[in-house]
């Protein structure tokens, strides 16, 4: 059971870069401000991490006028060698339980 007296009560099991694919395989035109308000980080933090996920191959950005969509590649393997055996995909279907959802960006944020 976890003490409810500890002191260091920010940590969290995921990390910001899971926060930040989460939100963009939710809602794959989710706005950078929305993001950095739904994981509690700043809109340069997500720009660093939206640059990390797209170099490493697991989100691809397409502009659609001037906005960025985000197309999120759910095959792709989990990086730490611990979860390396599974893909983006069980990840994300865990927390979010049902991508299908037609649940809205304001919603997910609060």
């Amino acid at each position: 059971m976890p003490d409810k007296n500890s002191k260091n009560e920010n940590w969290t099991f995921l990390t910001n870069h899971s926060h930040v694919l989460i939100c963009l395989a939710k809602s794959a035109s989710m706005r950078i401000r929305d993001i950095a308000k739904a994981v509690g980080i700043t809109e340069r933090a997500v720009m660093h991490i939206i640059a990390d996920l797209d170099k490493a191959g697991y989100i691809d950005r397409v502009k659609d006028g001037r906005c960025n969509v985000y197309q999120t590649h759910l095959d792709c393997n989990l990086r730490h060698p611990l979860e390396a055996h599974r893909k983006i995909a069980g990840l994300v279907s865990f927390i979010c339980e049902d991508l299908d959802d037609e649940e809205t960006e304001e919603e997910f944020i609060d």
